[in-house]
């Protein structure tokens, strides 16, 4: 997952496409979006939105924690949890340091972003990223963006955030 942060503008289109996608009651969220200010900077009122979902970590404790196997990962990096094995214990809620497991009370077990895998195993997106107004989320191998897209990034923000390389998770950020 690609996430440009100077995009998103806080809309809730991909909470909101994600929910409907899996059937979510109110409480868990597999996509959230946070709001950070507003605060002043340069004199203006500034607020930033940051759409959070799984990491999908190289070494995910939430998968080394889970007593029945129930959170695993596959060859392609994504982490998810099989619901029929999930004995609700929340034990990968207490591991991930991202908060990304999320209790569902409906079902008594745990829910998380899997970067919708159905979608992805049939050549699609994620549903948030196509439902994302304004462009702030991608999807593909993080090693085959684009050599133009990277050069455009760096340009417009100066560093990129490779979060794969520096913090073994599977998602770009950009930094402001």
């Amino acid at each position: 997952m690609f996430v440009d942060l100077e995009r998103c503008i806080g809309c809730f289109g991909c909470e909101v496409s994600c929910k409907l996608e899996h059937d979510l009651p109110v409480g868990p969220r597999r996509m959230r979006v946070m709001q950070v200010g507003p605060k002043e900077a340069g004199g203006k009122l500034m607020t930033l939105y940051l759409p959070m979902n799984c990491m999908h970590c190289e070494k995910p404790a939430c998968v080394e924690v889970c007593p029945t196997g129930a959170m695993q990962k596959r060859s392609d990096g994504i982490v998810f949890v099989d619901e029929k094995v999930c004995i609700g214990c929340k034990s990968c809620i207490i591991a991930c340091p991202s908060g990304s497991p999320q209790y569902n009370a409906k079902t008594g077990k745990v829910t998380k972003c899997d970067y919708c895998m159905e979608r992805v195993d049939a050549g699609l997106w994620p549903s948030c990223a196509t439902k994302c107004a304004m462009k702030a989320l991608s999807f593909g191998n993080i090693n085959e963006l684009s050599t133009v897209t990277r050069e455009k990034m760096a340009r417009r923000f100066g560093e990129m955030f490779f979060a794969e390389k520096e913090a073994k998770e599977n998602l770009v950020k950009i930094k402001r």
